[in-house]
């Protein structure tokens, strides 16, 4: 069981920036990856960014590329998404989740199916 809870959501102004955290404790697969993801009114939950355990690996879909950064403090157990020059169209609940990829067997990391584990989220509204 591996618990996550988000924080440091708000309102910003577009432009600006805004850093979320995503505190995880628990029995972690030995090797695990930590996912944020984001729901916004009226559409499905798409994949944002992740890291893996080791914090060498990182991925992050196209249009947030340039603007958002994940990364990891393992001291803290604790995974950021500092988001730079946000937009309205990133308004959105966002959602810290973990990933089991210990099997070694090929997972899609941006599918939401590959992740078992989910916090509450957190809301960001950006206005415009």
């Amino acid at each position: 069981q591996v618990q996550l809870v988000e924080s440091g959501g708000g309102l910003v102004q577009a432009g600006g920036s805004l850093r979320l955290s995503c505190a995880y404790s628990g029995r972690t697969a030995s090797r695990y990856v930590l996912g944020w993801f984001r729901q916004a009114p009226g559409k499905g939950r798409e994949f944002v960014a992740a890291i893996s355990w080791s914090g060498i690996s990182t991925y992050s879909t196209d249009s947030v590329k340039g603007r958002f950064t994940i990364s990891r403090d393992n001291a803290k157990n604790t995974v950021y998404l500092q988001m730079n020059s946000l937009k309205p169209e990133d308004t959105a609940l966002y959602y810290c989740a973990h990933s089991d990829v210990s099997t070694g067997q090929p997972l899609p990391i941006m599918s939401r199916a590959s992740y078992n584990y989910w916090g509450q989220g957190t809301q960001v509204t950006v206005s415009s």
